[in-house]
């Protein structure tokens, strides 16, 4: 019994070591004392002594560890490291790490999180939004946009550029707004709610642009040159980056510069012929001011040794001879402007590169810094908004529109889809503010920015596929009453653009997460590529030893937080909210447990397995949408009107993230090592169920009532009832609808009769007839019934208007030919006169 109970004591030690994650000296003084014991106990003998004591030598003194273990394990991890290009290597080196390093921790700090201050908007940004993209908003007409104009209308162009729309990012030294990552995304949220078009071509040039590259990277005379007339709208930029031989891969992009020396205003000049064949580039056809990215080579060695300089960016005014732009490509009926931009051998003198000659080839490095900051407000913000506004906009339709006999929002099978619909926005609005909240502190999260690009925009386009099922035939009729048609057809550009989703989900999120979040991968990479052999050892023995003890701490939290469920973890709340923090805690080790799991399984390999790598990216990025949706509702007062959607979101993402790890376990190739992985992880089981059919109900009844939950998911939301916003104006039918819906029944009741909830005008009559309606009353009921004609019908058109116009000149008829005029008769020749001979004849 003795020995029993020591064995017991000796593993409950171990795994409370493991668990909470001692430091080697503490683990081997704790053990000791137990040998002691033990010893004393006539448990243990000599020969236990002895392995304990070689052990603890080799693990504690550290020229020891590092000779017989480290200089080993540092010599196989140089053969099976992965080869990294030198694009991915700039990729993983840019940007920084914030609260996604915490989540791959596996022991996230909860009080970090909710200590981040909650993001606001400044006095002039105030203004700026309830101004100026007030008026915008009021401007817009997205079908005469999509439909008739192919553009912005030439007022809304001039609004833009004199409000400095596009100059959101830039100093207020040199002209710009200046505004908050936070209010970025308000302003584009807003505009995306009421026209796509417009907000892509706000969102684009204060995302990655020559706005951007110059502020960061410019000389001072590009800076003071370019950026006031780029804030003062006199200067259109673009940024061509994408050839059609280079989408996704900008590291192969064929365009290239060659360096040489040619006239120049007159002067000989040393500078750069350019080529290049660009594709999808956003507002190229009217800029003024292309930024490039390209190659740049100096075979004749005019500004050094180098012959490959590298991926380079430069600004190239558009009026120069032999650039091309102007035309346009057709983006899902989506018209804002974007088409394709070339030229061949234009030469630039190398002044012209971002930063002068001095970041000539530091292109590639320039990009992906300030695309972990663009990435993460543009597309994001835009889907966030879009989404907000079909929210509220198919609530209301499913309160108006009736069929048998009832608001189709009563019926199950349309509570569905509203309630994914209506917990996604609040997501998004949530995760929105968290990431916004990050840049704000100046953090560059180029994994968190892979993570809100791929998943709000993936999300917005699955959710209005569910608006569209709810809609039915008022989405399908494109016209200035449909304000879903459009949305639901240019849903696909943002999946695509800046890293294409699929891209994005198999490669990057993991596969820059993986080594940016873990406390020790990146680490030992670094010292693996030491050439000083001893700082070499001893930098890979410490991040070594460091990456052992976070293996065994997360192996030891997955199995005791599976065997518990989480339950004696620790959570910062303790309303409904609470065992999610506990299961994100388990979910966190779980993640943490099975990369390294995984690293060691493929090692290098592991980034060429895109299924593994995107199950663990889903499990970290469902772990940072729920921690935006946690944070948000904290933030928000922890309103308990919002309960069901936070609870939707929070369970839906769990749910998915716990379906990661099956999948994942399911298809791992060492069946052994899965089968021991999923007892270790789900000792019972998998414990997590998606969402229940209580919410539905309950997210939906939200979308359609006016409440304080559905107007704080409806703020910056555009809602004002002017005639080009069908949203707006369908707001006021809700309420004009709701109101009806009392009188109706008191009329229904006095006349005995099973009336339908149409034809209100007649009811109105039948209200007055009965003297149960008063006069005022009577003309709710008909303003009622305008309101629900006009939310339930839809646009018709004369078929000429529906005619295709082209959009080039029609080639000249030619001319007919004339016809050819009959030719005269000759006239008959005079017969000879006869010769008078000598000898009379003829």
């Amino acid at each position: 019994m003795v020995t029993l109970i020591w064995s017991l004591a000796l593993v409950v030690t171990l795994c409370t070591l493991a668990y909470f994650r001692f430091s080697l000296f503490s683990s081997t003084i704790s053990i000791a004392l137990l040998l002691i014991v033990g010893t004393e106990l006539s448990i243990i003998g000599h020969i236990s002594w002895i392995v304990f004591s070689v052990i603890a030598v080799v693990f504690n003194i550290s020229w020891i560890r590092q000779q017989f273990i480290s200089r080993i394990a540092l010599k196989i991890y140089r053969s099976i490291m992965p080869e990294m290009s030198e694009t991915e290597q700039t990729a993983i080196d840019a940007g920084t790490t914030w609260w996604e390093a915490e989540l791959f921790s596996g022991t996230p700090h909860w009080k970090t999180l909710h200590e981040y201050p909650r993001p606001r908007l400044s006095t002039a940004e105030k203004e700026f939004i309830d101004g100026p993209v007030e008026q915008l908003c009021a401007m817009l007409d997205e079908f005469e946009i999509t439909h008739q104009l192919a553009d912005l209308p030439p007022d809304v162009w001039a609004f833009i550029k004199r409000e400095k729309f596009f100059a959101m990012i830039i100093k207020k030294e040199y002209g710009g707004l200046d505004f908050s990552p936070y209010a970025q995304s308000i302003v584009l949220q807003k505009l995306s709610g009421i026209s796509s078009v417009a907000a892509s071509t706000v969102g684009v040039p204060n995302s990655l642009g020559p706005g951007e590259l110059l502020q960061h990277y410019g000389t001072k005379e590009q800076r003071d040159y370019y950026l006031p007339r780029l804030a003062k709208g006199e200067e259109i930029p673009c940024f061509a980056l994408t050839s059609p031989e280079a989408g996704s891969d900008a590291g192969s992009i064929p365009d290239f510069g060659v360096i040489c020396r040619e006239k120049w205003e007159g002067k000989d000049t040393l500078g750069m012929k350019l080529t290049w064949n660009k594709r999808y580039i956003t507002l190229a056809p009217v800029a003024t001011l292309l930024g490039l990215a390209f190659k740049l080579r100096d075979p004749d060695g005019l500004i050094g040794d180098k012959v490959d300089i590298g991926i380079t960016c430069a600004l190239v005014p558009t009026d120069i001879k032999g650039v091309n732009i102007g035309r346009r490509h057709l983006p899902l009926n989506c018209m804002f402007q974007n088409g394709p931009t070339s030229g061949t051998e234009v030469f630039l003198p190398l002044d012209y590169i971002i930063g002068g000659q001095d970041m000539a080839g530091q292109g590639w490095r320039m990009l992906v810094e300030c695309l972990s900051v663009g990435r993460g407000i543009t597309l994001p913000s835009n889907s966030a908004g879009g989404l907000r506004a079909m929210a509220l906009a198919t609530g209301s339709y499913a309160r108006i529109r009736r069929q048998f006999k009832i608001p189709i929002g009563s019926q199950e099978g349309i509570q569905e889809p509203l309630a994914r619909i209506g917990a996604n926005a609040y997501l998004m609005k949530s995760v929105n503010e968290l990431t916004t909240t990050g840049l704000g502190l100046g953090e560059k999260p180029s994994v968190i920015s892979a993570i809100v690009k791929y998943h709000l925009t993936h999300k917005l386009q699955s959710c209005l596929i569910d608006a569209m099922d709810i809609h039915g035939g008022k989405g399908i009729c494109l016209g200035s009453n449909n304000y879903l048609g459009r949305a639901y057809q240019s849903a696909p550009i943002a999946v695509t653009v800046e890293g294409a989703n699929i891209l994005t989900r198999n490669m990057i999120i993991y596969g820059q997460g993986a080594i940016r979040c873990h406390p020790y991968v990146l680490d030992e990479m670094k010292s693996a590529h030491l050439s000083n052999e001893k700082q070499a050892l001893h930098s890979f023995d410490k991040a070594l030893f460091g990456h052992v003890s976070f293996v065994i701490n997360n192996l030891f939290r997955s199995l005791f937080l599976g065997l518990t469920g989480s339950k004696f973890t620790h959570a910062p709340f303790r309303d409904f909210t609470k065992p999610y923090y506990k299961q994100m805690n388990r979910l966190s080790s779980n993640l943490a447990f099975l990369s390294d799991t995984c690293m060691v399984l493929f090692g290098g390999a592991l980034k060429r397995k895109e299924k593994t790598s995107a199950r663990l990216g889903d499990i970290l990025s469902y772990l940072y949408l729920c921690s935006g949706v946690l944070k948000h509702y904290n933030d928000d007062g922890r309103n308990e009107d919002s309960r069901p959607m936070a609870q939707y979101a929070i369970e839906d993402s769990l749910y998915k993230a716990q379906c990661s790890i099956v999948a994942l376990l399911d298809n791992l190739p060492q069946r052994g090592v899965a089968w021991v992985l999923g007892k270790i992880i789900f000792p019972y089981g998998t414990p997590l169920k998606p969402p229940h059919d209580r919410l539905d109900k309950e997210i939906s009844n939200i979308l359609q009532t006016p409440c304080h939950s559905r107007t704080r998911l409806g703020e910056h939301v555009y809602l004002t009832p002017t005639p080009n916003n069908a949203i707006g104006l369908q707001e006021v039918a809700l309420t004009s609808i709701i109101n009806a819906e009392t009188l109706f029944k008191k009329v229904a009741k006095a006349s005995k009769e099973r009336l339908q909830f149409r034809f209100l005008d007649e009811i109105a009559a039948l209200g007055l007839k009965l003297e149960v309606l008063n006069k005022d009353e009577a003309n709710m009921l008909i303003e009622a019934e305008k309101h629900r004609l006009n939310t339930i019908n839809v646009d018709d058109f004369d078929p000429k208007s529906l005619q295709a116009q082209s959009t080039t000149k029609p080639k000249p008829k030619p001319k007919p030919k004339p016809k050819p005029k009959p030719k005269p008769k000759p006239k008959p020749k005079p017969k000879p006169k006869a010769k008078k001979t000598t000898s009379g004849k003829s």
